[in-house]
């Protein structure tokens, strides 16, 4: 250990028969928690960094946690980091020359160590399906996407609003390939049958399935504007149509309810009874931004009474369903993440799906994905709607091994395939580079890929 003579003190000159010495060693870091390296650290815990002696904070300190300052206090050897943790995170803990000194005024080293709170819980996808006695083509469509999951990547398009094939076409047009799933949106349910939208109307849903397409199905669901109007819509704010009354018998929502299942359910028949199984995704996105920001809302009327009316009109729809016979339906519950609350239960979902709009960053994305499946860890999890993000070969490679995804549809540019624009390579939410990229993958599948589910 190196010694300083206080100045003016000749070497080994005593003074009251003591040796006046300092000690010029800086002070040492002795350990860390979380310990550096450390992988699945659980939440809550307190940042803490040891030294080997008392410390104190120097004047223009600076520490921070992944890039950003945050605030720090000391007591006896320890430096005590006020940081807001995640989870599902990688941390680095930086202290910089100039954070830390002893009583001596001995400034520490530069110190920096990570830790990570991603837990990585054992993923054990379940092998049955929710729906009581499944039809044989389900359990195979289901079975199939269980042998894929991790390893490849099913692609998906969304209708046109409703009720075609314009995005697949499109797709098709601009990389020579189809994607594997067609989906579809039951939103104009009150006015079908009509000229211009029927359901019953299958044809080309039946050649699809028959060139080994997968079919999925969602639901915006249009409710009247108040008690007996003729306008229709599924934004909370445009109705006044109460999540809380829909399965309360008696009630006027409840009326509706059970004839909008009926109808649909009927509709939902028609493909049984062709043998087509359904990639069901109902009541999506029902959270809304609740768990985003303090004051966020739910978008959409099931979901803006709060988790127990939803998680009933969920389990009121299910049983309904089985009531009727509908045996054809794989059952996917669309997260917010954090809202864990709104989950129906795993008796009731087969698989977990997540919407992502705008968000270029691979990593984050995978950050979300690992999250999700870390909450749901005997589901699927799929990309249910993208738009405008990181490219599939970018989020596959950070970790996001969705099970599917699926673009939204870009209304002008799908509407119609007839019109000049509708071969031009530009696209809302996902253009034919996007694309392109896509199946240059080798483990995304396209149709033509597709095995014989039947």
């Amino acid at each position: 250990m190196g010694l300083l003579v206080v100045a003016g003190i000749g070497a080994c000159e005593k003074t009251n028969d003591r040796e006046d010495i300092i000690d010029n060693t800086p002070p040492v870091v002795v350990n860390t928690q979380p310990s550096n390296e450390a992988s699945g650290v659980q939440l809550p815990v307190e940042i803490i960094i040891t030294y080997s002696e008392t410390i104190m904070l120097g004047n223009s300190h600076q520490i921070t946690v992944n890039n950003k300052t945050v605030d720090a206090n000391t007591g006896g050897s320890q430096l005590f980091i006020n940081a807001a943790l995640q989870e599902n995170t990688d941390y680095t803990v930086s202290v910089s020359g100039i954070s830390i000194l002893d009583l001596a005024k001995n400034y520490a080293e530069e110190f920096s160590f990570s830790f990570s709170t991603k837990i990585r819980h054992p993923v054990n996808i379940s092998s049955t399906l929710a729906t009581p006695n499944p039809s044989k083509e389900a359990v195979n469509v289901y079975h199939f996407l269980k042998e894929n999951y991790g390893q490849k990547l099913l692609s998906s398009v969304m209708a046109n609003v409703s009720w075609n094939l314009n995005e697949a076409e499109w797709v098709k047009q601009q990389t020579g390939k189809y994607p594997a799933m067609a989906t579809f949106d039951f939103i104009h349910l009150p006015h079908s049958p009509a000229s211009w939208i029927d359901y019953s109307d299958t044809g080309f849903i039946e050649d699809w399935w028959n060139n080994n397409g997968l079919v999925g199905a969602g639901w915006h669901w249009n409710v009247p504007a108040s008690q007996g109007s003729d306008e229709y819509y599924f934004y909370a704010d445009q109705t006044s149509f109460r999540a809380s009354n829909a399965t309360v018998e008696g009630s006027w929502e409840n009326e509706i309810v059970k004839a909008d299942l009926k109808k649909i359910a009927g509709y939902l028949q028609l493909l049984q009874e062709k043998n087509i199984p359904v990639i069901w995704r109902p009541l999506h996105e029902a959270a809304g931004n609740i768990y985003e920001f303090t004051g966020g809302t739910a978008w959409f009327w099931w979901g803006a009474d709060g988790a127990e009316a939803y998680k009933k009109l969920w389990k009121y729809m299910f049983d309904y369903f089985n009531n009727q016979g509908l045996n054809n339906l794989i059952w996917v519950w669309t997260t917010q993440t954090g809202d864990h609350e709104f989950y129906p239960g795993d008796e009731y979902v087969d698989m977990i799906g997540r919407d992502i709009y705008n968000h270029s960053d691979a990593n984050a994305i995978a950050e979300e994905f690992l999250s999700i499946q870390n909450r749901y860890p005997n589901k699927m999890v799929a990309l249910s709607e993208l738009g405008n993000t990181a490219i599939i070969s970018s989020q596959w490679e950070a970790g996001a091994n969705w099970s599917y995804f699926m673009p939204w549809y870009d209304y002008e540019r799908t509407n119609n395939l007839n019109e000049p624009d509708f071969n031009e390579p530009g696209h809302q939410y996902a253009n034919a580079n996007w694309w392109t990229d896509a199946f240059n993958q080798s483990y995304v599948i396209a149709r033509h890929q597709m095995p014989n589910l039947k």
